[in-house]
């Protein structure tokens, strides 16, 4: 007999969706699910371990640096909101366990620790991410924060509060850590960035990162590159004091650890789910673990295929995990959807400096095979005889002899990154240079120069192109 059909006839014919995570990938999907199929029909019991659910992570710097004004402005629906709805939101509870034979999970209430299964014909892994924190002395000390959770955003403001000095050392240079240094200075911290390479944004080639490590030191963030925390110094009070690298020390009243994150998939291993060679879950087009009929996973804990390079990357953010809520939601709920893949298109500023970049930096065209041919160019975000235009760069990568657009990256000031949502259209048509130089995009002095920053690339990109292919 089918287990799922037997449990749901001891339910009264109703199925059971049980969902692992309360946050964007999993309260989506429950959300969506349950549009779909009422109550009548499908139960939905979801688990979120921490305090909050349905809350956005990446505005957490803007919360410390005062540009939003408090938490409750991140959370985009309340536990009693969800369950509202008829969803069975249960808050502080942690999975322990996926028992994928017997259809059901284990449970325990973090406050009281007691334990107990839940049955379910339909699951969803959502277990999203966890920090990378650095195994050394003095990581785990008072003052020493990460910023993962709304409960890390609140600790960080306590410390912050608490604090004896204004110095703060932001560890790892990238989105999180730019974002936390821009935090720090709003809130008139001196603000030293330890990063273990030679260039902010490693997500951009080294040559635009430059761009970005120009823009820190001019706000005056010490910017320590090609260096690794090795240890964290605390005082007689037991809270951090300091950071120490290989040849010297940083004085710190507050450390932050942006160093990025991994996917967390402890219970999925435990359970034997095929995970990749990124740490994430693989799944296929339709969300569901890979051999597995009645099990989804989305968000931070799965690996996504780059339509780019045609191979499988973790590209964990926000806007993805929404995506994979709503096609997981509408496959558990009787529908049909599909995600196609990423192109890895994300945005991030530090002050009023804007960084984008969508597909591959010239590292991982290497790394794939592919030859290319590479672009730069110094345009405005304004035509240059409109007031507050200002200064933007653009790289662009197109395919050798195809001229197939590969990548884009921009560093500039206002309007400078959401350009970056011209190229992440073309990369995802599958659009060369060529093709992408006739587009009818808006202009206007106020918005953009008569050729658009973009297409003065891609114009660029098509000479080149037809240069290196005679």
């Amino acid at each position: 007999m089918d287990m799922s059909r037997a449990r749901a006839g001891d339910r009264g014919g109703r199925e059971r969706l049980v969902v692992i995570g309360g946050d964007a990938a999993g309260m989506s999907a429950a959300s969506q699910a349950r549009r779909l199929r009422g109550p009548d029909e499908l139960e939905i019991v979801a688990f979120e371990r921490g305090h909050f659910a349905s809350f956005s992570a990446c505005g957490i710097p803007y919360w410390v640096g005062g540009d939003v004004a408090g938490r409750d402005g991140l959370i985009a629906r309340t536990p009693e909101e969800h369950r509202a709805r008829d969803i069975d939101l249960r808050m502080r509870t942690e999975v322990t366990e996926i028992d994928v034979a017997a259809g059901r999970v284990r449970a325990r209430d973090v406050d009281s620790g007691a334990e107990s299964w839940t049955s379910y014909d339909k699951l969803v892994i959502a277990t999203g991410a966890r920090p990378i924190r650095p195994d050394m002395p003095g990581a785990d000390a008072p003052g020493v924060h990460g910023v993962q959770t709304l409960d890390d955003g609140e600790a960080l403001l306590g410390s912050l509060a608490r604090a004896r000095g204004s110095r703060a050392v932001v560890v790892g240079a990238g989105y999180i850590g730019v974002e936390m240094a821009e935090a720090l200075i709003k809130r008139g911290y001196e603000v030293t960035v330890v990063n273990r390479g030679k260039e902010p944004m490693s997500t951009l080639d080294p040559d635009m990162g430059r761009l970005v490590h120009r823009a820190m030191t001019g706000l005056g963030i010490t910017m320590v590159d090609d260096a690794e925390v090795t240890k964290v110094l605390t005082g007689d009070d037991g809270r951090v004091r300091a950071v120490a690298t290989e040849d010297a020390e940083h004085p710190a009243d507050v450390v932050v650890l942006g160093i990025g994150v991994h996917p967390e998939t402890t219970l999925a291993r435990a359970a034997g789910l095929p995970i990749g060679p990124h740490g994430g879950l693989l799944t296929d087009r339709a969300m569901r673990v890979r051999g597995h009929e009645n099990i989804w996973a989305g968000g931070d804990c799965v690996e996504v295929l780059d339509l780019v390079s045609g191979l499988y990357r973790y590209v964990p953010l926000g806007t993805h995990a929404n995506k994979h809520g709503q096609v997981i939601g509408t496959n558990a709920g009787g529908g049909y959807a599909t995600f196609p893949g990423v192109v890895g298109t994300a945005v991030s500023k530090v002050c009023d400096l804007e960084i984008a970049r969508t597909g591959l930096r010239e590292k991982d065209a290497r790394r794939v095979g592919l030859r290319y041919e590479a672009v730069t160019v110094e345009s405005t975000s304004r035509a240059g005889y409109y007031p507050g235009a200002s200064p933007m760069t653009v790289k662009m990568l197109a395919e050798h002899r195809t001229g197939r657009l590969l990548g884009v990256q921009i560093v500039g000031r206002e309007g400078a990154a959401k350009r970056v949502d011209i190229a992440a259209v073309a990369l995802t048509a599958g659009m060369t240079v060529e093709q992408m130089t006739s587009l009818d995009l808006g202009y206007a002095p106020p918005f953009s120069p008569v050729w658009d920053p973009v297409l003065v690339a891609a114009r660029k990109a098509t000479a080149k192109v037809r240069a290196t292919a005679t």
